[in-house]
């Protein structure tokens, strides 16, 4: 799975520039749902806008999950240099 080399939000029109640190992910029953990536700084103000688009039924309704994101290396993947994210 490829993930975005940045967090996913946005302030007055600018992307983060921070790397991601959290996939973001909503559970319904045996569902799980990935909504998008963040970083720290962003956390709460994610957390914050996934219920109110709950409470609008633009997503599902379910809790919200942060997974940590880890760094891993791995000397069988062949990628060149512009691949990389840093973390």
């Amino acid at each position: 799975m490829l993930l975005p080399d940045r967090c996913s939000v946005k302030e007055k029109g600018k992307d983060c520039v921070n790397p991601p640190e959290f996939v973001i992910s909503v559970l319904e029953e045996n569902d799980e749902y990935m909504v998008g990536v963040t970083c720290l700084k962003h956390k709460d103000r994610v957390s914050e806008k996934l219920q109110i688009l709950q409470n609008e039924a633009k997503i599902p309704k379910g809790k919200i999950k942060f997974t940590e994101l880890k760094s891993v290396g791995t000397a069988c993947v062949k990628s060149s240099p512009d691949d990389l994210i840093q973390l």
